[in-house]
């Protein structure tokens, strides 16, 4: 067991990690128009994109979830769209008069008064709030025009968003790195104690005996198959290899440069089961002051793992 021991104390992560939390902001200026972007992430097990943009984009609304999920492959992202006129185009807008839909409103207030036996008027200022009856046509934006600039602020919102979450993601590479060394350290102690665990029996179930006044000698057949067996049962060789396996493994997707929050994730459920696997086998309490320890170093790793993409 001694080859399990802790040989990775220090290390030095060469990748920068992504956490799934940032925010960006970008403009973009295309035909008088200015756009303006928000778009901030938080943590979700997959991919989700919310955007929110004005109704007469509302075509673009696809264009700009396949943007965000082209950078991202985990977190729940919030786009918000704006769009504004510059200066230069202020105030050369046409207004257009819908005047079937005025018509329609005046008709449908005096179907109202009609059934309802209450006489009823609109007047001109009634019809200035009505929604679509005045417009300013140059205030109107073609979808296809807009998505240049609109393509543009996404781009620069997300350049923001991104470099925040690689931000947050260094620290969060740096903490894991860490932490799986305290955890191969609590393995390398259990991996030293692991030979003596059958001694241990072996001494127990002897005094056992003595003391229930059925001395055995230590070449006795029943002694050494009731050994033998306490022996295959508390074997944790396997436990101690998987968990070895686990931690390089891990260490591998610390230096990747592709998204790994799912794999360690994985990983981590992996790592708590094989010490709880082995707490329960090895019958020691000395182990099982590792194993404790192993698995709150565990437990920690699966908290931070949840924001990394």
């Amino acid at each position: 067991m001694n080859d399990l021991r802790c040989q990775n104390a220090i290390f030095a992560p060469t990748f920068a990690m992504r956490s799934m939390t940032g925010f960006g902001r970008g403009e973009a200026v295309e035909a008088g128009i200015a756009y303006q972007i928000e778009v901030g992430s938080v943590n979700r097990k997959q991919a989700d994109v919310a955007v929110g943009i004005p109704r007469e984009l509302a075509s673009l609304e696809m264009r700009v979830r396949k943007a965000v999920l082209a950078r991202i492959s985990r977190g729940r992202v919030s786009a918000t769209i704006k769009t504004e006129p510059i200066e230069d185009r202020a105030g050369s807008g046409m207004l257009e008069i819908n005047q079937p839909l005025a018509q329609a409103y005046i008709d449908g207030l005096k179907e109202i008064g009609s059934a309802s036996g209450v006489e009823l008027s609109i007047s001109a200022g009634d019809l200035l709030r009505a929604p679509g009856v005045f417009e300013i046509s140059d205030s109107r934006i073609e979808p296809d025009a807009a998505w240049t600039g609109i393509e543009t602020a996404i781009n620069a919102g997300l350049d923001q968003m991104i470099a925040m979450r690689e931000s947050e993601g260094e620290h969060l590479q740096s903490d894991l790195a860490a932490r799986i060394s305290q955890v191969e350290n609590a393995m390398g102690a259990i991996a030293e104690l692991a030979p003596e665990v059958t001694k241990h029996h072996h001494r127990q179930l002897s005094g056992r005996l003595e003391q229930a006044g059925l001395p055995l000698p230590l070449d006795d057949d029943r002694l050494l198959k009731e050994i033998g067996l306490f022996a295959e049962r508390c074997d944790i060789s396997e436990e101690l290899t998987r968990l070895q396996s686990h931690i390089v493994k891990f260490r591998e997707f610390l230096t990747s440069d592709e998204p790994t929050g799912r794999s360690l994730d994985f990983l981590s459920q992996e790592l708590f089961r094989e010490f709880n696997t082995i707490g329960a086998k090895a019958n020691s309490a000395t182990i099982a002051q590792h194993v404790v320890s192993g698995k709150t170093e565990v437990e920690k790793i699966r908290e931070q793992v949840q924001n990394v993409e």
